[in-house]
């Protein structure tokens, strides 16, 4: 997304026996990544009823059509009007402070070494695998260090504004301010210490860096770099599709994040364009850690954006790091095509085509592109690329990646594709335009402030 959190609403369904009877078990998701969660064998149970609740929520809480539109005339079939969506979509950026070091700057300490093509992943990420987080967990930064300048995005229970570090410095970051009230209110103090704790671990040229975080009586403060470029899910909606050289730039670095983060035995679990930020010279940031968990075997927590649901999670299969190979082929179709493979009017449906896993190409797809995405959407995850003995390797050197410089796509030397324009380093004009928040209340006395202790 392009900077902006919308709040998402998203439904978890428990299955309480084999009848048409359920019951909503809770709201699930906030701010900045909203997304879907739904237990198989369930919707065939109760079909009928779902398909009704389903188009509901779409109704309600999907996003107007103009901003979905994909002008494809020249796609073999006709592209849907919009992403269908049971969330509001949201992702926020943020960028560095002040610290010494600068979060989220482009020099690095990190030097990449020569590999062979049978391991062409492990010793270029080997050297990332130890790189010591950007993260301050000492700092003693408060709301008054910040002038709070424009709102980036907005959210259920918070938004993301564009801040400026007072005096001696003058650095630019996007701070993610979200109301602790709402955050219990709807049961999501496990996703926010999960992100907190995911991004205080990580630090690679293509994740958003995490600066520090603080909290008041009435907020909490995550301190993020300042992605100026915008979402990779706006420039998308612009070009209408990417061509496949454009194609291929992006899904590198996209590998090279996803396996990074799989070398931590960290799943992420919500790749989509609006969770890929573009930084001042092209390169993505990857944003969002909301529905991000250290995993060494599976889990089954039931989350994703719809359209990019493994079959594993639909159908309450327990799932590992192999979905996020999976969300990366749908993410390079919608880039080639200009929407997802498997949309459908409503949910239920999408999840129908899922399952089914018969996906209809555009004549204009290359055949490498075709091939790697036929690779990554194997309903079968143990046939899936990318979750095979060779790994993310299996990945980086198919066929559609020849020819690609990794290491300088990691060193970022590399030229972008496209390079977000902007004035300035506070420019926002990638961003979409929110009314300004005017204050922030701060009641006496903080109930909550134990449930948030690492902030």
């Amino acid at each position: 997304m392009v900077g902006f959190i919308e709040s998402q609403l998203v439904f978890q369904f428990s299955l309480l026996s084999f009848s048409s009877s359920f019951h909503i078990h809770h709201i699930e998701r906030l701010d900045d990544a909203t997304d879907t969660f739904i237990q198989p064998l369930f919707y065939h149970v109760v079909k009928i009823p779902l398909r009704l609740l389903s188009t509901l929520a779409s109704f309600l809480l999907r996003r107007p059509p103009q901003e979905r539109s994909s002008a494809l005339e020249a796609a073999e079939q006709e592209p849907p009007r919009q992403h269908s969506t049971i969330t509001f979509r949201s992702s926020l950026t943020l960028s560095g402070f002040n610290t010494g070091k600068k979060c989220g700057s482009e020099a690095s300490d990190i030097a990449t070494t020569s590999s062979h093509d049978d391991d062409l992943l492990t010793q270029i990420l080997s050297e990332w695998h130890h790189a010591a987080p950007q993260f301050d967990p000492e700092s003693k930064m408060s709301l008054d260090d910040f002038e709070l300048l424009e709102t980036l995005g907005t959210g259920t229970f918070g938004r993301v504004h564009l801040a400026k570090q007072r005096e001696p410095s003058t650095s630019y970051y996007a701070i993610k301010v979200l109301k602790k009230a709402e955050i219990v209110r709807l049961k999501q103090i496990e996703h926010i210490n999960s992100e907190r704790q995911v991004l205080s671990q990580v630090n690679f040229p293509f994740i958003v860096q995490l600066c520090c975080t603080f909290q008041d009586t009435h907020s909490l403060y995550m301190v993020q770099e300042y992605v100026i470029g915008g979402e990779l899910f706006r420039h998308l909606r612009k070009a209408g599709r990417f061509s496949t050289q454009t194609t291929q730039f992006y899904a590198a670095e996209i590998v090279l994040a996803i396996e990074y983060l799989h070398r931590k035995d960290i799943i992420y679990r919500d790749l989509k364009p609006e969770n890929i930020l573009l930084d001042s010279q092209g390169h993505i940031r990857i944003t969002d850690f909301g529905f991000a968990k250290k995993v060494t075997d599976r889990t089954w927590t039931l989350c994703g954006t719809p359209e990019y649901l493994a079959p594993e999670i639909i159908q309450s299969k327990g799932h590992s790091k192999a979905v996020d190979w999976w969300a990366l082929g749908i993410l390079i179709y919608e880039m080639l095509a200009g929407y997802p493979p498997f949309y459908d009017d409503t949910h239920v449906g999408t999840y129908e085509k899922i399952l089914a896993g018969k996906v209809r190409y555009p004549r204009h797809f290359d055949s490498a592109a075709k091939d790697l995405v036929k690779g990554l959407l194997v309903v079968d995850r143990t046939r899936r690329l990318g979750n095979l003995r060779g790994g993310g390797n299996d990945i980086a050197q198919h066929k559609f990646f020849r020819g690609t410089d990794w290491r300088g796509l990691l060193n970022r030397t590399v030229r972008a594709p496209l390079v977000p324009s902007h004035a300035n380093e506070h420019d926002t004009s990638n961003f979409e335009k929110y009314p300004a928040e005017k204050h922030y209340k701060h009641p006496e006395g903080d109930p909550y402030r134990h449930l948030f202790a690492d902030f």
